[in-house]
Formats: C-alpha cells, sequence, structure tokens
C-alpha cells in the first residue's frame, strides 16, 4: 500500500460535542494534486469468457484516525452521498443521549441500528419486539415497506399471502433507533425523517464532528428510506470510520458510543445484514478484524478496530456488483486478515457470473493490480 500522510479532512472539526480544535487542513500535496483530481481508476473488471466485458471505475482512501490519507485512488475530495454505509454514524445519538439504556436496549438492538438486513425473521421479529418495548408499532415507521432483500422470505410472505410491512425494510432497525431517541427525548415521533427534525439534527451535528466537517451548506437529498443523505467528501467518510475504530481524539461520551457501536457492529454480523450477503460474510471470515457496511450507489465502508484506520469506497456507476469486490480487494491490501481468515474469505474477492442455465461464464474481480498502486 502506498502511503501518501496528506490529510483528508480539510477545513472544520465542528460540532457541539467536540472538546478538542485541531486544524485538519490540507498540506501542499505536489504538482501532480494542483491540475484537479486524477481520473479514477478502473478497479472491478466483468469478464466473459477470455474477455473484458465491462468496467467500473472508483474513488477510495484510507486513513487513519489522525486524518492521515494513507492511499488513495482518484477525487477524494469532491462530495459523495454515503446512503446506508454511515448507519454506524447515525446510531451514535441513539447511545449518547441514554435511549438505548434507557429502554434496557442492547448490543443486538444496536447492530440492528447500524443494519441494512435481508427482512429475514432473525430480523424483524427482533424489531418489531424493540418497537414495541418504546409503546410504538409499526404504524409509527415513515421509512416505507419493503419486499425483503431474501428471497426465501420474500417468497414465505407470498405463500402466506402477507405483504411486506416497514418492518421487512432493510433501514427498520435504523428507524427503530430514531424513534428511541425520540421518544426518550420527549420529541414528535411524526416526521422524523424530515430534515430540520430534531432526530435528523442531532445526527447532522454527529455527522459534522466526527467528519470534521462545515455540512451547513453540504448538498443533500432524500435517501430510499426517507432521511436526508447529505454530501460528503469521500476522505471525510473515511477519517469518520477511522475514529470509530480509534477514538482516541473524541470527547470522552462519543468515545463511549462509538466503542459500543464498534463492539455491537462486530458481535452480531448476521444481524447487520444476513443469509449470502457481502458484509456479514467478510465480517464472519475476519472473526471481527473488520467492521463492513456497504450503501446505495456503490458506497462502502470498512472500520479496522485493531489498526485504526477506516476506508470510504465510491464505485462511479453504483454498482454494487462492484463495490463488494472492490472492497474485497482493499482489505486484502491492509494485509489486516491472517492467511486463515482470508482462506475463508477468499471466495469474496470474485464472483462468478452464470447464465440462466447455471454455467459459469464470467467472473467479477479485481482489475490489474489494483489497488497495489496509489
Amino acid at each position: 500500500m502506498t502511503h501518501d500522510h496528506s490529510s483528508c479532512c480539510g477545513g472544520h472539526d465542528h460540532g457541539h460535542a467536540h472538546g478538542h480544535d485541531h486544524d485538519h487542513t490540507h498540506p501542499a500535496t505536489g504538482a501532480a494534486d494542483l491540475s484537479g483530481p486524477a481520473e479514477s481508476p478502473i478497479v472491478v473488471e466483468v469478464t466473459r469468457g477470455a474477455m473484458v466485458e465491462s468496467v467500473h471505475r472508483a474513488r477510495a482512501c484510507i486513513v487513519d484516525a489522525a486524518g492521515h490519507v494513507l492511499a488513495r485512488w482518484g477525487d477524494i475530495d469532491a462530495p459523495v452521498y454515503p446512503r446506508s454505509a454511515i448507519k454506524s454514524l447515525q446510531a451514535i445519538p441513539l447511545v449518547e443521549s441514554g435511549a438505548l439504556d434507557a429502554f434496557g436496549l442492547g448490543d443486538e438492538e444496536l447492530a440492528l441500528a447500524c443494519s441494512s438486513h435481508n427482512g429475514e425473521v432473525a430480523h424483524t421479529s427482533r424489531v418489531a419486539a424493540w418497537i414495541a418495548r418504546v409503546g410504538l408499532s409499526v404504524d409509527d415507521y415513515e421509512c416505507g415497506a419493503q419486499i425483503p432483500y431474501d428471497p426465501d422470505t420474500a417468497a414465505a410472505l407470498v405463500r402466506a399471502g402477507e405483504a411486506p410491512t416497514a418492518f421487512h425494510n432493510n433501514c427498520s432497525g435504523k428507524h427503530a433507533g430514531f424513534l428511541t431517541t425520540a421518544r426518550h427525548k420527549g420529541e414528535p415521533t411524526r416526521g422524523y425523517v424530515r430534515f430540520d427534525h430534531p432526530v435528523q439534527q442531532r445526527i447532522l451535528g454527529v455527522m459534522e464532528q466526527m467528519t470534521g466537517q462545515d455540512l451547513s451548506r453540504a448538498p443533500w437529498g432524500v435517501d430510499g428510506c426517507s432521511i436526508p443523505t447529505i454530501g460528503i467528501p469521500l476522505g471525510a467518510i473515511a477519517y469518520a470510520m477511522a475514529r470509530i475504530a480509534d477514538p482516541v481524539d473524541l470527547p470522552d461520551a462519543r468515545a463511549e458510543a462509538v466503542t459500543r457501536i464498534a463492539a455491537a457492529w462486530g458481535a452480531h454480523p448476521y444481524l447487520i445484514s444476513g443469509k449470502d450477503t457481502f458484509d456479514t460474510a467478510m465480517m464472519q471470515a475476519s472473526d471481527g478484524r473488520v467492521l463492513v457496511k456497504g450503501g446505495a450507489e456503490g458506497v462502502g465502508c470498512v472500520v479496522f478496530p485493531q489498526s485504526g484506520i477506516g476506508i470510504a469506497l465510491k464505485i462511479e456507476d453504483g454498482g454494487a456488483r462492484a463495490r463488494e469486490v472492490a472492497l474485497a480487494a482493499l482489505i486484502r491490501s491492509t494485509n489486516a486478515l491472517t492467511e486463515e481468515q482470508w482462506k475463508r474469505a477468499a471466495g469474496l474477492l470474485a464472483t462468478p457470473i452464470t447464465n440462466r442455465a447455471g454455467l459459469e461464464v464470467g467472473t467479477i474481480r479485481a482489475a490489474g493490480n489494483w489497488p497495489a498502486a496509489s
């Protein structure tokens, strides 16, 4: 891995709870950077037979908790919508406000707050019990119903003649966290997804402090589950992940919150995603050495608790098939896993392509020597 040691989180490390005043502005990084960002490299190729049929470009970076960029590919200063890849940040107020403990909730609920789950019974039954514990019901959700990602669960609903509910929404754990925090703080639950609701404003402040960015004028849109998604530089997203891995520079209450989140995230990989999913498989193979979270439109994040670094990735065309292979290659480049762990994870480095008859006809794999150079 090529070491860069430039800073990724220029400008502000601000937020109401931040107890330190550090300047993370960019040092000069050389003439190459002055002409504009480098073109995003091809990171994943899709083969069919003997030919590369399609390619995916991406931006990516590896950052430590001091804000040093250890490796970078493409423009990491332009904003991206992080989508569901930063649910760990959105879960911080659930812990920090005292809501999690006030309702007697634990690591399973905290993992579900960080999840994009399959909608399996293991997920929906726990979310339903959680929301009942705080005195609410599925009718209080504003994320919408969703057919479960897990095909077996979806087929079971069809056989039973039942419609999916908001509990099957892959974000139902996150929304349970939002509703729980609102109940604990005595805030209205109606409209909790709106940009100006206290729940979302509290999260915005957390994201500013964790990413070291002033997001007051950042672009924003509406996510698939109806909450705001904020445009954040990719390098700053990786910085926030590194601070989860190593919260030494965070105020005590926030450091405790992210430590609890990371522990729950790592302890319950199945609740984070579920059967036959990349995030769950990678975390299970790594024995907790990496915490992985994908998001829509080709975004992914990784936290390395033992080495105090974070990764953020954006596939330029939004392809989920490329995100998973690219994240596996990036994780491999850090040497964070043992050879035994990589034996279990080896299948994640490439995805076979099969035709309708079930024959393997190609593969999705990391391109060339990527990510060896940066």
